[in-house]
């Protein structure tokens, strides 16, 4: 078994993969029946979490991820992460709507949580708050849909 600081660096090399969208990287990092699940998708095997990393708009560009492990035992790592990004974009939201490219810069905080078999991920799941992207971005609330 690694390290808890090992599995939290594996687990920091996969959300760079996944922003990246290196396909390499995520292949040697996870397995191929990673289970993953965020506020906004849920996948079985590591094709369908490309398939939908892939089909993300890329409505935002210069992103800076910053990362901190957190102290976990076991088969699992877990960090805070936070990812800087400016609206450079087009923006579809869930009813359709879009929002034309403003150049903020916004901030979205989260949290993920890894589980391992031997050295690769078996399982992710993302928290984070989707909505507060759109509040940074003038966005009404009762404008947010899923």
């Amino acid at each position: 078994m690694t390290s808890n600081e090992e599995r939290a660096a594996t687990l920091g090399r996969a959300l760079r993969a996944g922003i990246e969208a290196d396909h390499e990287a995520l292949r040697a990092l996870l397995t191929e029946d990673v289970r993953a699940w965020t506020p906004a998708f849920a996948t079985a095997s590591l094709e369908e979490l490309i398939e939908q990393l892939d089909q993300r708009d890329e409505a935002f560009t210069d992103i800076a991820l910053d990362i901190a492990p957190l102290d976990v035992g076991g088969d699992y790592a877990c960090v805070e992460w936070t990812v800087e990004m400016t609206h450079t974009g087009t923006l579809t939201v869930g009813d359709g709507t879009t929002i034309e490219p403003t150049n903020t810069r916004v901030t979205m905080h989260g949290v993920t949580v890894a589980e391992f078999e031997g050295e690769r991920i078996c399982s992710l799941r993302q928290y984070r708050d989707e909505f507060a992207v759109l509040d940074q971005l003038g966005v009404e609330s009762d404008e947010h849909t899923a």
